[in-house]
């Protein structure tokens, strides 16, 4: 199930997904220029992200953080010498949230027994992007573009996807989630089918039929599709709830039972959803 080579999607274009949460990592290789698309979880693998990069290309690295959850941006300390692009609001989450985020993996790691990575990430750097971006930003790596582009509020309120126009493929991160629910403690859940269908609209991502999820199997533009009626059936019996007056957590997760998401993951939408209307 875990691919822990390169895998081709499209000429040129690679996806790694790694054991660690079924993580993927991208890499776009241009002419002069190559594009990893997020860092992994600590200083460690990000080295061995990076070394296998090199395996592939020893082109100028730039790097893309797609939002500032800690599994995908806690190894830019192997990538410093790297552009590391990423909304502005990434950079204010990690700055807000950075050090809370390495607390609770330590409390978790240590909890499961698993000290030496406890120990790894207690010693990573936390190494904040400094290319940042607030809109759609074209990026040139010598005969080929990608386009770092911002739909809106989803899975954060600065998820970045890559697109790679000429390869028809889509780093949509964890605006896309496969083999798992989206996941939901500090996202917009009657925003997120909003921005996949404006992600999805966008000229550069709307003949892509490659879409690499954050975590999870790379899928095709049909599983997009449905994920996002979901996410806009989840938004609308929301609306519906609060507009008629139960907006409670179990009122929101009893409406929502049925559209095939787990219990958990409707429980904790609804609080989300409801930590936003205050």
């Amino acid at each position: 199930m875990v691919e822990l080579t390169w895998r081709t999607v499209a000429p040129g274009v690679f996806v790694r997904r790694h054991e660690e949460l079924n993580l993927n990592c991208g890499l776009v290789v241009g002419d002069e220029r190559a594009l990893v698309v997020d860092t992994r979880s600590y200083h460690e693998l990000g080295t061995e992200l990076l070394a296998a990069v090199r395996e592939v290309t020893d082109l100028e690295l730039v790097v893309v953080n797609s939002h500032a959850h800690y599994d995908h941006c806690f190894g830019n300390s192997a990538f410093r010498d790297s552009q590391i692009y990423a909304h502005t609001g990434c950079v204010a989450e990690l700055v807000r949230t950075g050090e809370h985020q390495r607390q609770q993996v330590l409390e978790h790691l240590l909890a499961t027994d698993r000290p030496e990575l406890a120990e790894q990430i207690g010693r990573t750097q936390i190494v904040l992007p400094h290319y940042l971006i607030e809109q759609d930003t074209e990026l040139d790596l010598g005969g080929r573009t990608v386009e770092l582009l911002y739909s809106g509020r989803g899975h954060t309120d600065h998820d970045l996807a890559v697109a790679v126009p000429d390869a028809g493929v889509v780093f949509a991160a964890d605006l896309v989630e496969e083999g798992a629910d989206p996941m939901m403690e500090d996202a917009f859940p009657q925003e997120w089918a909003a921005t996949l269908h404006a992600l999805m609209a966008k000229p550069a991502a709307e003949l892509a039929d490659v879409w690499v999820p954050g975590h999870g199997a790379v899928v095709d533009r049909a599983f997009v599709e449905q994920q996002t009626a979901q996410l806009a059936q989840l938004a609308e019996r929301f609306t519906e709830v609060v507009d008629g007056g139960l907006a409670g957590v179990d009122a929101l997760v009893s409406a929502c039972r049925g559209l095939g998401l787990q219990d958990q993951t409707l429980r904790d939408a609804a609080v989300r959803a409801l930590e936003l209307r205050r």
